[in-house]
């Protein structure tokens, strides 16, 4: 679950949402402090927790924040399903691979009853969509998701690097709080592992292509420039691409590609001394945030024909 990226949403239409926060310091001390033991088990209840702390007492939610939450609901079912249907068609997945999807598969289930409780009555639906509101094919473009080995965990790579990027779009934001940072960096990390597994799978799978350049057939296990536009380009493209908007001054919120080699002004590439860095090693760096506009034109792909509910 993007946490911080939600919090970050929910600070745009709810400016008073860190003295919400912040007079409940001690339940992101507590964040801060399990180190880890704050597992992605034990996150949806501290979620839990912390939206019933903050906002329990005005007993409806704001639109403006149900509308973030919601959307954050519609993205937990679109993985959820995904793991779950893949983990019930036959031969798909490796045996050996199947302790970690359904561990994955499982932490969305729990983001789905912390959403849910937390949204009581303005989720978007009270009851589950069911998996055919959601098209893995997408559109077509993936028509053997579910019987294809080297597609299905292409498309798993491109849900969990949308992740990451959506995830570090509210890092900016939380600078100020350093209890909620530190929580951050806590949980950042344990995301970040979710992208470099599927990424190992892929990289090692019987399909994989020994041209360690070919970054869409032999990934990483971490991204590179806009790693070829990913695995199956253009459709897999804008998840490594800029966001809106790309580009930004010194004190804005921006969303550059992957690719990016500049930070806080600085060529990570040239401002070094005695030290050869290349372009892929200078952008492999750092993770680039993606806006939620993007990461919503990213997921529509994947909802049913005719659905105008989700990703909406």
């Amino acid at each position: 679950m993007d946490l911080f990226k939600l919090i970050s949403e929910i600070e745009k239409v709810d400016p008073e949402v860190y003295d919400r926060f912040d007079s409940r310091r001690r339940v992101f001390k507590h964040f801060g402090t399990m180190g880890k033991a704050v597992t992605a088990a034990t996150l949806p209840a501290l979620f839990s927790g912390l939206f019933t702390r903050a906002y329990g007492q005005t007993g409806t939610l704001p639109a403006e924040i149900a509308a973030v939450l919601n959307l954050a609901l519609q993205l937990e079912y679109l993985e959820f399903y995904f793991y779950d249907t893949g983990l019930k068609s036959a031969n798909l997945i490796p045996a050996a691979e199947r302790p970690g999807i359904e561990k994955i598969r499982n932490d969305e289930s729990g983001h789905i009853k912390v959403l849910r409780g937390a949204l009581g009555s303005q989720a978007f639906s009270q009851t589950d969509p069911p998996v055919t509101a959601f098209d893995y094919t997408g559109g077509g473009r993936f028509p053997d998701v579910f019987t294809n080995q080297a597609t299905y965990f292409g498309v798993a790579q491109g849900f969990v690097d949308t992740g990451v990027r959506a995830y570090k779009g509210g890092a900016p934001v939380l600078m100020p709080n350093k209890d909620l940072l530190e929580a951050a960096l806590n949980i950042h990390s344990v995301e970040a592992r979710h992208s470099s597994h599927i990424r190992s799978i892929r990289r090692g799978s019987p399909g994989a292509m020994p041209d360690m350049n070919n970054l869409n057939q032999k990934p990483k296990s971490w991204i590179s420039g806009t790693d070829n536009g990913g695995s199956a380009p253009p459709t897999t493209t804008p998840i490594y691409g800029p966001g809106t908007p790309a580009t930004g001054g010194a004190t804005d919120i921006f969303f550059p590609a992957e690719s990016n080699i500049t930070q806080a002004g600085v060529n990570i590439q040239t401002n070094t001394t005695g030290v050869a860095i290349t372009v892929a090693g200078a952008s492999e760096s750092f993770d680039e945030p993606l806006d939620a506009n993007t990461v919503k034109s990213i997921a529509r792909l994947f909802r049913a024909p005719g659905n105008t509910v989700l990703f909406a």
